[in-house]
């Protein structure tokens, strides 16, 4: 491998590519990117978006619940995301009696900011490249064993320094570039974090399946939080006596709008990207997204039927559900995007051209010559494997009672004291024995179609056996076996997690078999590929670390004759109301306000109330929530989705194509001041009108 501080140089050229395409390091903005983003129409220098020494815009965004984004819009901790970022914590917190999913939920003063258990949000301290220092520790390596260890001593070197003896720091390591190059990622997490508001799902989550991944879109896709500290503003578990996070920076909010061209950023903490895929994983990525897709189908509409038929499960399993749906629907338009666009053969021709690069000379072939090969031959290794381990975790892993029959056996092995029952509490809170048996039946029946049919031998009567022994089945019956010490170790729960466990980890061992062969490939492809191209500026993949994405607001055509406007309205909540499709129905408050027509300060200039807009941004799962800004760093609105006729983003950027569904800020606003009654809480907001 040529030296790292190569790769560097052509990782810091100057040349942009396409200027929406992009997830950028932001401790590079000054070298890379604000010229660009200035010509463009950015008023901020990189200082004012990131900065160690002063406060910055990046000081406001935080990585919330370690999946989605969230920022800071006040100076008393208040932090936005997306309804469906705080989905799971509205569900942990709603019951039958107190349904804040479907009837939403506004705390009228602090005393009713509800605690959710769990929750966190993480601060960005720093970034800082740390190549030079990885390199330096692992040059004198003879083999991967020994550079596993000196990598590792130095990991350990680095964390220690940059946490020093602080209690609240956290420090990691992360692998850019399939490896090429290294940073280390200071943070601070704060763990008492409360639910303060967010509409009813009819609203926060209108259009629900149907709609996802789709535009036009009308979903105010949005929920509030405070973050509470210690009384030195310090991260703390939750206390009556924490008081709200004064946060380094919090954003202000612009009710202006935007026009057709005008700049826009994103900056949050974007998932995966695999913008280096090859045509070989490309195909596996289909065949795991068709496995994936088949399985939760048939998981998926048993749920439904019975979330549908009983508000109880429709509570339970809300969360559960929308997990499993959003990446569902996605991997289908992935899937169909690919073939629609060509994009295994837009590959295959990349690594055609790869090849006629590496052989022209032959310092070339000894450095990346073998790249493809060990990458193609790693994913034609592991496919058995890989197949049959997505199969267990789609269909073996989605039974119920073995998750919970597992935790409670290891704790028990491991000589853990379960005097406190609340995590298995916590379980049977969001679970219907009814539902787990109808899962299990069809899934057990899947597994044996696809995968192996001597796994059980008649599925009803397994099943049916397995849930008249098993004590994993009622919480009481867990508790009672716990404390007269009975012995779990032959029960049909257990004994089935045991050999799914057994299963997976079989497979697992034979896919990480070829990891090393696989990661030497892709680092060395992703190396010279950047050689290959001295004209580009890169971006790593996105690893959920943060990034900023920048852009312009703009309509598309997806097909001939179609031309989709940059933004939508009210009204079209309205048009797509279906009193009959759950997924559709419009609250009467919001109808009525729609009907009276006065939108106050929120309207646009043609009277019509905003509701989402479009930019393009690039953005992929881990961005939902994030802020978009105006070129003052003002929030315009929260990203909340991709568009269907671009599913094949995370692989390829497609800049005709590709569009970031936002909602409007203004339409946040309105439906909590107009609809929610929570208009006090703009009186701790910054607003720019």
């Amino acid at each position: 491998m040529k030296k790292i501080s190569f790769v560097l140089l052509l990782f810091l050229f100057s040349f942009q590519m396409k200027a929406d395409e992009g997830m950028w390091l932001l401790p590079l903005l000054e070298k890379m990117n604000i010229n660009t983003m200035q010509a463009m129409g950015c008023k901020l220098s990189a200082e004012d978006i990131y900065s160690v020494n002063h406060s910055s815009i990046k000081d406001a965004i935080v990585h919330f619940g370690g999946g989605c984004t969230g920022e800071m819009i006040s100076k008393d901790g208040l932090v936005i995301t997306n309804h469906h970022c705080g989905y799971s914590s509205i569900q942990q917190l709603s019951s039958v009696e107190h349904d804040y999913l479907t009837d939403g939920y506004w705390a009228m003063n602090r005393s009713q900011e509800l605690p959710a258990a769990g929750l966190t949000v993480t601060f960005l301290e720093s970034m800082t490249d740390v190549t030079a220092e990885i390199e330096s520790a692992t040059r004198k390596a003879k083999n991967d064993e020994e550079w596993d260890e000196l990598y590792s001593k130095e990991v350990k070197r680095l964390v220690e320094k940059a946490t020093g003896k602080s209690q609240y720091l956290t420090a990691s390591v992360s692998s850019l570039f399939g490896g090429n190059v290294y940073y280390l990622i200071v943070n601070k997490t704060y763990k008492d974090v409360r639910f303060v508001g967010a509409p009813p799902s009819s609203i926060g989550k209108f259009g629900a399946d149907t709609d996802n991944w789709m535009w036009p879109r009308h979903t105010c896709d949005f929920s509030m939080f405070r973050v509470y500290a210690d009384k030195d503003n310090n991260p703390a578990e939750y206390s009556e006596d924490n008081v709200p996070y004064h946060p380094v920076k919090s954003l202000e909010i612009s009710i202006k709008g935007y026009q057709p061209g005008d700049f826009t950023m994103i900056i949050g903490y974007p998932g995966t990207t695999n913008r280096f895929m090859t045509a070989s994983e490309l195909k596996e990525r289909v065949m795991l997204n068709d496995i994936t897709i088949k399985c939760r189908t048939i998981r998926q509409d048993l749920l439904m039927e019975d979330m549908l038929a009983d508000p109880k499960v429709k509570i339970q399993y809300a969360s559960k559900y929308t997990s499993s749906s959003n990446a569902w629907k996605k991997y289908i338009g992935m899937n169909e995007t690919f073939v629609k666009l060509d994009v295994e053969a837009r590959r295959a021709a990349e690594e055609v051209a790869f090849k006629e690069w590496v052989n022209q000379d032959p310092k070339r072939q000894a450095e990346y010559g073998n790249a493809l090969n060990l990458i193609d031959g790693a994913v034609n290794s592991r496919k058995e494997y890989l197949t049959k381990r997505t199969y267990i975790s789609e269909t073996l892993s989605r039974i119920e009672i073995l998750s919970v029959a597992r935790s409670v056996s290891n704790a028990i092995k491991g000589g853990k004291a379960l005097s406190n029952y609340s995590s298995v509490e916590s379980f049977y809170k969001d679970y219907n024995l009814p539902t787990d048996i109808k899962v299990a039946k069809a899934m057990l029946t899947l597994y044996k179609e696809s995968v192996d049919p001597t796994f059980v031998d008649d599925v009803d009567e397994f099943v049916d056996n397995l849930y008249s022994t098993s004590v994993f089945t009622s919480i009481d019956n867990v508790i009672e076996a716990l404390a007269t010490g009975k012995d779990l170790t032959n029960d049909p729960a257990v004994v089935l997690a045991s050999r799914v466990t057994a299963l997976s980890s079989e497979a697992s061992s034979k896919v990480n078999s070829v990891v090393d062969d696989f990661e030497k490939g892709k680092k060395s492809y992703i190396a010279g590929t950047m050689e290959m191209h001295p004209e580009r500026a890169f971006y790593p993949d996105a690893n959920s670390t943060m990034r900023l994405s920048y852009a312009t607001v703009e309509p598309y055509s997806p097909k001939d004759a179609v031309i989709y406007n940059y933004y939508t309205t009210l009204d079209g909540v309205m048009e797509k109301e279906d009193p009959d499709n759950w997924e559709f129905v419009v609250p009467e408050k919001l109808k009525e306000l729609h009907k009276n027509g006065d939108y106050g300060r929120y309207a646009m200039e043609n009277g019509k109330l905003p509701a989402c807009f479009l930019t393009t941004g690039d953005i992929t799962g881990g961005n939902s929530g994030s802020p978009v800004l105006n070129d003052r760093g003002q929030l315009l609105g929260l990203a909340f989705d991709g568009n269907w006729e671009a599913m094949s983003g995370d692989i390829i950027f497609e800049p005709e194509l590709q569009r970031c569904i936002n909602v409007d800020i203004r339409y946040v606003l309105y439906i909590m001041d107009y609809y929610g009654g929570a208009g006090y809480l703009m009186d701790e907001m910054t607003i720019v009108e």
